[in-house]
Formats: C-alpha cells, sequence, structure tokens
C-alpha cells in the first residue's frame, strides 16, 4: 500500500470511529454488543483484514502501518476493535504463519471479508501465563486427531466461526503443543455461556469444551510439535498490536479529561489553573509520548527483523501500565463525576484494566524482557 492510500484509510478510520462509533459506546455497553451497523460498515471498509496478506483479500498492513491503525481504533472503546482484532491479530497470524497453502486459501479470504469468525483458543484454567503446561490433548486415530479438554477466557468464542486450537500431541513441555483448525459446529465442540466481566462489555469471551472431537489431520497447522512456537509468534504480533490501542486509548482518555477540565470551575476558577491538575494532565501526556514513540520503533524494528521478541514485551508492558495510569489520574481529575457511572472515564477505567492480564500479563513481559536482555 502506497503513502498516500494509507493515509486515506487512516483518514477513514478517524472519521468512522470518531463520528460513528463513539456515539454509539453508551448503547454498546448497556446492550453488550457490538451494532450491526458497525459491523457491515467495518466489512466494506476492510477492517476484518487490514493485517492479513493482499493476496487473501486483506489490506497487508506491515506493523509499522498497523499501530497507526491502532491508534485510530484504540481512541473508542475496546470493544470495537476487538471485534476484529482477534481475527487479523492472534488467530488470523497462525495461519498466515504457519498455514498451508490449502489452510491460507480456504480461511484467510473468508476472515478479511468478515465472513467468518476466528478465535484463539490457547488459555486454559491451569495454563495461562505459561501455556506451555496446558493439558487438553489431541491423540492421532487413522487419519484424525481426537481432541479432549477445555480453554479458558477466548476472545470471541460465542461468535466463532473456527478456532486455533492448541492442543498437546506429544510429551510434557512446549515441543509437544500442535496447532489446529477447528470449526464451529463440530460434534463435540461445545461454547459455555458468556463471561460476566469487569469491563470491555461488547467483546465477549467464554468457555470452549472440547469432548471426543474428531479434527482431521489436514486441520493440523504447521508441523507436529510446532504449536507452541506458532502461537508465540501470533502473541509476539499481538502485543505490539494491543501496545498501540493502549496508545490510542490514552490519547481518548486524555482528550475527555482536558476538555472537562477546561469547562469545570472549583473556587471560583477553572481547574486548568490548579497547577496541582496540570501535574496530573502534564504526566498523562508525557507518558502517552513516550508510549507513541516506542510502539512506532518497535513496529518498525519488526518490520525489519531486528527484534520481534524484546521491543513487543518492552511496548506492551509499559503502554500497558500507562493508560492505567492515565485513566486513573482521569478519574482523579474529574473527582466524584468520574466514579459515576455514564462517564466516559469511569468506563475505560474499568475497560483498561483487561491490558495487563491478556497477551502476557505484565509479570510475563518482565519475565521476557529480563531474559532478553540477559541472554545478550
Amino acid at each position: 500500500m502506497d503513502a498516500q492510500d494509507f493515509a486515506d484509510v487512516i483518514s477513514a478510520v478517524r472519521a468512522f470511529v470518531r463520528e460513528q462509533v463513539i456515539p454509539l459506546e453508551e448503547e454498546i455497553e448497556e446492550t453488550d454488543e457490538i451494532p450491526e451497523s458497525l459491523r457491515q460498515t467495518s466489512r466494506e471498509m476492510g477492517l476484518f483484514g487490514y493485517a492479513l496478506p493482499e493476496e487473501y483479500g486483506g489490506l497487508g498492513l506491515s506493523l509499522g502501518e498497523e499501530v497507526r491503525l491502532a491508534f485510530e481504533l484504540g481512541y473508542v472503546s475496546p470493544a470495537f476493535r476487538s471485534m476484529f482484532g482477534t481475527s487479523n491479530g492472534i488467530a488470523g497470524q497462525v495461519i498466515v504463519n504457519a498455514g498451508t497453502p490449502e489452510q491460507r486459501e480456504h480461511w484467510l479470504p473468508r476472515l478479511a471479508a468478515g465472513e467468518v469468525i476466528g478465535a484463539f483458543a490457547l488459555t486454559e484454567a491451569e495454563a495461562g501465563s505459561d501455556p506451555s503446561t496446558l493439558t487438553t490433548t489431541a491423540v492421532k486415530d487413522g487419519d484424525a486427531y481426537v481432541v479432549n479438554g477445555a480453554k479458558r477466557f477466548i476472545t470471541n468464542a460465542p461468535e466463532a466461526d473456527v478456532f486455533m486450537v492448541f492442543a498437546r500431541t506429544g510429551g510434557p513441555g512446549s515441543r509437544g503443543i500442535s496447532t489446529f483448525l477447528v470449526e464451529k459446529g463440530t460434534p463435540g465442540l461445545s461454547v459455555g455461556p458468556k463471561d460476566v466481566k469487569m469491563g470491555q462489555r461488547g467483546t465477549h469471551t467464554a468457555e470452549v469444551f472440547f469432548s471426543d472431537v474428531r479434527v482431521p489431520a489436514s486441520m493440523m497447522v504447521g508441523a507436529e510439535g510446532t504449536g507452541f512456537r506458532t502461537a508465540m509468534a501470533s502473541l509476539a504480533h499481538g502485543r505490539l498490536h494491543i501496545a498501540a490501542v493502549c496508545v490510542g486509548l490514552a490519547q481518548r482518555i486524555l482528550d475527555d479529561t482536558v476538555e472537562y477540565a477546561r469547562e469545570r470551575s472549583q473556587g471560583g476558577q477553572k481547574i486548568t489553573e490548579y497547577q496541582l491538575i496540570q501535574g496530573l494532565i502534564a504526566d498523562s501526556q508525557t507518558e502517552l509520548y513516550a508510549g507513541r514513540a516506542m510502539v512506532l520503533e518497535a513496529a518498525r524494528a519488526f518490520d525489519a527483523g531486528e527484534d520481534t521478541k524484546l521491543g513487543p514485551s518492552c511496548a506492551k508492558y509499559f503502554c500497558s501500565e500507562m493508560v492505567g495510569r492515565v485513566a486513573d489520574r482521569a478519574v482523579q481529575i474529574f473527582g466524584g463525576m468520574g466514579y459515576m457511572r455514564g462517564v466516559s472515564v469511569e468506563r475505560f477505567y474499568r475497560d483498561v484494566r483487561l491490558f495487563r492480564i491478556y497477551e502476557g500479563t505484565s509479570q510475563i513481559q518482565q519475565v521476557v524482557i529480563a531474559r532478553r536482555v540477559l541472554a545478550n
């Protein structure tokens, strides 16, 4: 995509988010659903395939372009971005990175068009931060594998048409894990009720259960035993994307905060005249500036093949923590109003808490960062 085409995409998405999505944030919060009108417009704009290759109907954005798009997508309730983020990201990238030509031809055009929704089924009740200990099994039986087990907190599970399922085909540890494509409706596959979460309403997660699910061997993604490596590659890409979403949301929170502070009076003067309020705003702006610069540099290094691990973890760690601090300061500046339902910063305060947990907790990012640094 040339520079002008990309600039046009950014301009169109910015207008869409601010003119059509933001006015529906409260509806999304109240109904826990994304309006169909937003889904359809997103399909038409190519948002279900922004990170998928052009040859399969996607926009084929580089990671440097993708994070700039994520800055815009992050400017609104996180549920909107999540609607198509998994199909582009951790789920879709499994097929992009490790799928056979046949798997790519069959699934990627449909994912890019928004005809089907993908889900990334890795996390389990006792295998979250350390997925190498997962216990879901896939036992070879003739020309198929029989899958048994359960997954937890799977984004898009209630709507998913295809699950990227990570199951143990060999011995203990990461080398015994393989990846399978399991279609919705396969006998033995079931999805639990939607989870009731603290925030991010409109984004649906649920448990997924496998009871003697027969999966053709042709639905294995990559060679047997390469599933853990496939998962980590998708997660590295996803971590940088989430970092960019955090930057976009931090910008929105700061903008809402500044707008409120300019209008709010206390003690006979605008609260923007109080230096302690100015200090809170300055801290948020400074951290936002640092987060944006970190994401852009990490994306540049990723695209150049210089660093696909350290940068994404550093960016995800910093930006997910940063947006939490920005949201906390926003509530403080709003005062009592910041604690009221129906006020944007109260909703965002709940929404941003999840960013420090999924795609690898802050503590896991610390481990990844330290190991990479100490190995040099």
